[in-house]
């Protein structure tokens, strides 16, 4: 049990401070802000992570991995054809926005990119594995659409998803 509990307040770190950082950026969220917002000491978030940049490879597992794995489901569904997959998951990506009582928040992988990438290759790194992973599971989409019918056959796949991954 005790190690379930660990994990839970570990999870409430990295789900609060995530959230910190995308409000307010990697540079202007500071550990107490990031505690202060889980409700927890700060001894607890160096008891999990040696440092802030730690944390910011962790949360964006936590934050991203649950993501990805959506993404792989909603664009593979069999029941639905390749352009109603991506169709489909975009709009519910626009709904879901849309449904944002505040607007300020900002893309927490966009802002460890732009903040860290050059400052931290191993955030650079992890930001550009997850980026490239959910670029390869659109193309795969786009190659399904193309086979279908549903893409024009000269459709470059590959720069396609980049463009909207990137995007």
């Amino acid at each position: 049990m005790n190690s379930s509990i660990r994990l839970d307040k570990r999870d409430l770190i990295l789900a609060k401070g995530a959230e910190v950082i995308t409000r307010r950026g990697y540079h202007g969220a500071g550990v107490q802000e990031i505690v202060q917002a889980a409700g927890v000491p700060k001894g607890s978030f160096y008891h999990y992570f040696a440092s802030k940049e730690d944390f910011a490879l962790q949360a964006l597992q936590h934050v991203y991995q649950p993501r990805l794995a959506r993404y792989a489901e909603a664009l593979s569904n069999p029941a639905l054809s390749p352009r109603e997959r991506i169709l489909g998951y975009y709009a519910e990506l626009v709904e879901h926005f849309a449904r944002q009582e505040r607007l300020e928040y900002h893309c927490f992988i966009g802002s460890l990119s732009f903040e860290m990438a050059d400052l931290s290759p191993t955030l650079g790194a992890q930001v550009d594995v997850i980026l490239q992973t959910s670029a390869d599971i659109l193309q795969r989409c786009l190659e399904q659409a193309q086979a279908a019918g549903e893409l024009a056959a000269d459709e470059d796949c590959r720069n396609l998803a980049g463009f909207i991954a990137n995007a």
